[in-house]
């Protein structure tokens, strides 16, 4: 697609995604994370739409090299948002750190441990003597497969971690044995998937399955005092996980354009891209388009995950889940005509 036609196509969607209101200056958000994931796919399609330009938004998307760090400049004010999972706000909340997650990226729970589905490694049993790989050290990754683990009856002495970094790095240090599995969000499995055309044993926790563990969080004061503008940029990617939802050949021609490939959207890329998205379907934010409460975060279930850290030591005491959460922006994100809006954008080329 030429870029002539590609921006044509976004002020059209731009047009749709406008809502009336009074004029106002451009608002700057500086969104953090940890690294590029598959989830970024909802932000990139926002972004390249001209969701977030609807709605007078500018985002300045981040990346930082660790969980623990975007939370920790979002707590210090230094960024706005955290792009996050949900671990580092109720540890860091146990320190001292006051981050509110206030949109759920995801609709269950993402993480996953893999091996290869050829490999040796038929059961959780047989992670005995292995190491396990990870993105980096200490990952949160480590909380899920922890668990999965001694629910086999493994100890932690019984494996180790190794940081083997994230994407190709890590599918090498998989693929060559250097480790016997990995910890992984399934949206970065999918992307994994698409790429390597790989295929894995995947290990789910039974108990955490229903928890969504990945949001947007800021600091107190900042929900405060940025409240209009959080609450624009909350509905811009509720419109953008629709987007993905009901036309991913559409959502896909705007992530290959945020991801500035040389080639630009190529008949192949776009199939790969548009056969990743629709491989996501079920765990974006956008899973059901029916939700009237898209991005909505159940704080019993976080309750309940906060329970876990505590019972396990995680933390030193039980982390409210009323002080970690907060919908305030839900209702706004959800109030527009969503079936007009599908209609829309299932209408695009």
């Amino acid at each position: 697609m030429s870029a002539r036609r590609a921006a044509g196509f976004a002020c059209v969607l731009l047009t749709l995604a406008f809502t009336a209101r009074a004029a106002y200056a451009d608002d700057t958000l500086v969104v953090a994370a940890a690294f590029p994931s598959g989830i970024d796919a909802v932000e990139h399609v926002a972004q390249e739409a001209g969701l977030y330009a609807a709605e007078h938004l500018i985002v300045d998307k981040q990346y930082t090299g660790g969980a623990s760090t975007c939370a920790q400049l979002a707590a210090t004010g230094k960024v706005d948002v955290c792009a996050t999972s949900i671990e580092p706000t109720i540890q860091g909340y146990d320190h001292g750190l006051r981050l509110e997650i206030f949109f759920s990226r995801v609709y269950a729970y993402v993480y996953e441990l893999v091996a290869l589905a050829d490999g040796p490694i038929k059961t959780l049993a047989d992670f005995k003597g292995q190491s396990i790989g990870e993105p980096n050290p200490g990952a949160s990754t480590e909380i899920m497969a922890n668990h999965l683990l001694a629910g086999s009856g493994l100890a932690r002495a019984d494996y180790d971690y190794l940081p083997v970094g994230v994407g190709a790095q890590a599918l090498t240090a998989l693929t060559t044995h250097k480790i016997a599995g990995y910890t992984i969000t399934a949206m970065d499995r999918v992307s994994a998937e698409a790429v390597s055309h790989l295929k894995f044993r995947i290990f789910r926790d039974p108990i955490l399955a229903g928890i969504p563990n990945s949001g947007f969080a800021a600091s107190p004061a900042t929900i405060t005092l940025k409240a209009d503008v959080l609450r624009r940029y909350a509905r811009a990617n509720v419109k953008a996980a629709l987007l993905i939802r009901e036309n991913p050949r559409a959502a896909a021609r705007f992530a290959l354009l945020a991801e500035h490939r040389p080639g630009g959207v190529t008949p192949e890329a776009l199939a790969a891209e548009t056969a990743q998205l629709n491989a996501l379907q079920s765990i974006l934010a956008g899973a059901d388009p029916a939700n009237p409460r898209i991005g909505y975060i159940p704080r019993n279930g976080v309750q309940i995950y906060a329970s876990f850290f505590a019972n396990s030591g995680l933390t030193s005491a039980l982390v409210p889940a009323a002080a970690i959460v907060t919908n305030q922006f839900i209702a706004y994100a959800n109030d527009f005509d969503k079936k007009a809006w599908i209609a829309q954008v299932k209408a695009l080329p």
